[in-house]
């Protein structure tokens, strides 16, 4: 028997085991690329995203075999109150049960499927303000506000660095616009992300890599940009933020600088204080802050 598990779902809800194919995971397959009709069971924790989801559980769907069996589940308040309906529309019958705030749908692969070629579109790579990017990706559809607060507040940069949490490489393409930079390494854990910023970036001094920032190998920089993230799993977690920005001070030389954005709200003054020598504000909104964290 050939299962899978899309995600990271709850143990104590179901018994997902089997081959990873989430874009979180580097070095998992992608679900869309599975072979069709390969599949005899898929557990899919899906994403809180419309487009995402519809996107996933489509290619859940053509990647199971008929008669295969599909466990789809996601907290009520994080799109599981929808899964039911989405699954009843590309054709299968659903049995949906409830326990602890999630929203759990079983159901056996039908021999006819319908809408998956639409759903695989709308939540597909495409393009979006000039750039290519996808559903599910970190502010896939605009720049965000603290995206550009940033990219206002660099300045000209020179010598090796990195952009760690890259996403679709809005901040690397500031970046090696100026000449000085001689290196970008960018790096994300989202492939999908990745993907986007390979085609994106189009430049010899940049390396994507498609990896866990607080485990990649980096050291000697003369920079790092960075609007790190604080959610992990759909939760609010400091101390993922906190971990790029220990990241980036073991990555800088003696001298090297960070620049990062972060919510007015998070605590990071005192996650710098002790890891660089000095640190400044060199931007501010009533959301937004912008450092400059010198090593």
């Amino acid at each position: 028997m050939k299962a899978a598990v899309f995600g990271q779902p709850p143990l104590r809800l179901v018994a997902g085991s089997g081959t990873q194919f989430s874009p979180l995971s580097p070095g998992a397959q992608a679900l869309e690329a599975c072979t069709p009709a390969s599949l005899d069971e898929l557990t899919l924790l899906a994403p809180p995203g419309v487009l995402e989801r519809r996107y996933a559980l489509a290619a859940g769907l053509a990647a199971l075999k008929p008669g295969g069996v599909l466990t789809a589940l996601a907290l009520k308040t994080a799109g599981g109150g929808r899964i039911k309906s989405e699954l009843e529309a590309f054709g299968c019958a659903v049995q949906e049960s409830a326990k602890a705030h999630h929203r759990i749908c079983l159901v056996a692969r039908p021999n006819a499927l319908t809408g998956l070629d639409e759903a695989m579109a709308l939540g597909g790579p495409q393009q979006a303000g000039g750039l290519w990017t996808q559903p599910g990706v970190f502010s896939w559809d605009r720049i965000d506000p603290g995206t550009a607060l940033l990219l206002a507040s660099l300045p000209p940069l020179k010598g090796v660095g990195v952009d760690l949490g890259c996403g679709i490489g809005v901040l690397a393409r500031d970046v090696l616009a100026h000449p000085a930079v001689t290196r970008l390494v960018m790096i994300d854990i989202d492939r999908r992300a990745v993907e986007a910023a390979r085609r994106n970036i189009d430049d010899p001094r940049a390396e994507i890599l498609w990896t866990d920032v607080r485990t990649a190998p980096l050291e000697g920089l003369d920079f790092v940009v960075m609007n790190p993230p604080f959610h992990a799993a759909g939760q609010k977690d400091d101390a993922l933020g906190a971990a790029f920005i220990d990241k980036a001070s073991a990555s800088l030389r003696k001298g090297g600088v960070c620049w990062l954005v972060a919510n007015r709200q998070l605590p990071y003054e005192a996650v710098l204080a002790p890891r660089f020598s000095t640190v400044m504000l060199k931007g501010q909104t009533g959301l937004y802050k912008v450092y400059e964290a010198r090593r």
